[in-house]
């Protein structure tokens, strides 16, 4: 995550992927990699309950009987992408933050060397911005999630009809 994250920044000093790992590893060591696991952790344990808690909900109104229907698993699913993605943008705002060292951010914030820690990314995010600070990139992370999320959960659908038929089939056979 660290590299691609400084891979993809604005004005990015790294040509590649592989240059990155080695310009990091160089600078910051092996830790830098790992700088931002906690609150990888704390991302995805909140969005993953909330996204299927969601998905549920979802398929309890759209599809009570719960049978094969890819309308209801495309809308189920993009909604629980997007409710999950914008409930959990301001841990990932944090993680970025962490992963990126972003220079701006750290020279603001009159941090030398290198941030670390969800508490110091969660403090740093809230004096460069305020509350809305932590909901900056919302609407891309929402956007990223619902087609992906949609096709997760329609590809999961279909393969558990798909088997589930095929296990009925052989069961009368």
């Amino acid at each position: 995550m660290t590299v691609k994250q400084r891979v993809q920044m604005y004005n990015s000093p790294y040509q590649s992927a592989w240059e990155c790992v080695q310009v990091v590893r160089r600078a910051e060591g092996l830790s830098a990699f790992y700088r931002s696991y906690t609150t990888q952790l704390t991302m995805n344990v909140p969005f993953q309950a909330t996204h299927f808690v969601v998905y549920e909900a979802m398929q309890e109104k759209l599809n009570p009987d719960r049978r094969y229907h890819p309308p209801s698993h495309i809308v189920s699913g993009a909604t629980a992408g997007a409710v999950a993605a914008a409930a959990t943008t301001p841990l990932d705002v944090c993680k970025t933050l962490l992963n990126t060292q972003e220079n701006l951010a750290l020279s603001t914030m009159r941090v030398n060397g290198h941030m670390a820690g969800m508490a110091n990314a969660f403090r740093a995010v809230y004096q460069l911005g305020g509350l809305p600070a932590y909901f900056r990139g919302i609407q891309a992370r929402v956007i990223y999630q619902v087609p992906s999320t949609a096709i997760c959960w329609s590809v999961y659908e279909f393969f558990k009809h798909f088997l589930s038929a095929k296990q009925n089939s052989n069961k009368t056979n």
